[in-house]
């Protein structure tokens, strides 16, 4: 028997959500400047300070674009929303409006430990509340667009909790290590790979 729900359809939480991930890839391009005036030398010396902030720009921006697709597709299993769906939404989203600051230590503190760490960190909690939400959807089969769990349900969840998982085993490596602990984030990219084609598989 089908639940009632009082909030309504996901429409604005997607309105919304497109909304603040927009904004946070926005914000990331804010510290590109270079002073005017420069002689060619200074001008040049300018250019090369910015190529830490552009790889983190880079960087963020693959992460927030990957973070807003997942979005989409959970979004897209939910037929009403209650109030615990808002609650994750909302918390996952002033996650990702925070991600430009921890983006903005690592392009300009990128050697100190504490920088990585406060960027993984983020992305973990980033990738927790959407897996919180995934899994809410799972035990509330009323909310969503089939009573059964769509196929490559556990798939998706496999794939979020890998990311989680990562970033927060950098946490500590970052603090012992120091930057090398971001190789861990590379290494994610073939499981994350391998993960999605299976899910299209069993989609």
């Amino acid at each position: 028997m089908w639940k009632s729900n009082p909030d309504g359809g996901p429409e604005r939480l997607v309105a919304l959500a497109d909304g603040v991930f927009a904004i946070a890839i926005t914000l990331l391009v804010l510290d590109f400047y270079v002073p005017r005036g420069l002689d060619d030398a200074h001008y040049h010396d300018a250019l090369h300070e910015l190529i830490p902030n552009l790889g983190a720009y880079a960087l963020t921006v693959l992460v927030l674009g990957a973070f807003w697709r997942e979005h989409r597709r959970i979004v897209g299993l939910v037929r009403q929303i209650d109030g615990q769906v808002i609650a994750l939404t909302v918390l996952g989203l002033g996650i990702a409006a925070l991600l430009p600051f921890p983006t903005k230590l690592i392009a300009e503190y990128g050697s100190e430990p504490t920088s990585i760490a406060a960027y993984a960190a983020a992305v973990a909690a980033l990738g927790a509340a959407h897996l919180a939400l995934l899994l809410l959807l799972a035990g509330r089969p009323w909310l969503r667009e089939e009573a059964a769990p769509p196929e490559g349900f556990r798939l998706f969840a496999l794939d979020l909790g890998v990311t989680v998982l990562a970033f927060a085993l950098s946490i500590p490596l970052a603090l012992a290590v120091g930057p090398a602990a971001m190789w861990l984030w590379l290494a994610l990219a073939p499981v994350k790979v391998a993960i999605g084609r299976r899910a299209d598989r069993a989609r």
